[in-house]
């Protein structure tokens, strides 16, 4: 049995944002754990696109629905929705971190402005 275009073009995109993502991973825009979590998703996507039929239908069987496509939409919204809720942590411990080093600083700005004006008031 061939493959559709459909799949082919998939498993294209697949590849490059492997290959993408190992050079994110070299130059330091993402840890290892991020590199693990892509490569699982890659992973599943991956047979999905070799194996639509067989993956739908065991997806379908799993979760009792109707149909293959039904199971299929129905792992890709859990999917999206985690990382959602990944991107939501990432970007929550972030904005804590901004708020911490924003606080030294101006503490330290502070510390600063007492040591000059008292160094101003001695000359």
């Amino acid at each position: 049995m061939g493959m559709y275009m459909a799949q082919i073009v998939a498993l294209v995109v697949i590849g490059y944002l492997l290959v993408k993502m190992l050079n994110d991973y070299r130059q330091g825009r993402i840890d290892w754990s991020g590199v693990i979590s892509w490569l699982v998703i890659f992973t599943v996507f991956g047979l999905i696109a070799l194996f639509p039929l067989k993956v739908s239908m065991e997806i379908k069987d799993l979760l009792g629905l109707g149909r293959g496509l039904d199971a299929l939409f129905v792992v890709s919204i859990g999917l999206i929705f985690l990382l959602m809720f990944q991107l939501y942590v990432e970007i929550d411990r972030t904005k804590r971190e901004i708020t911490e080093l924003t606080r030294k600083v101006a503490i330290e700005l502070e510390e600063i402005n007492e040591k000059l004006e008292k160094i101003e008031k001695k000359g």
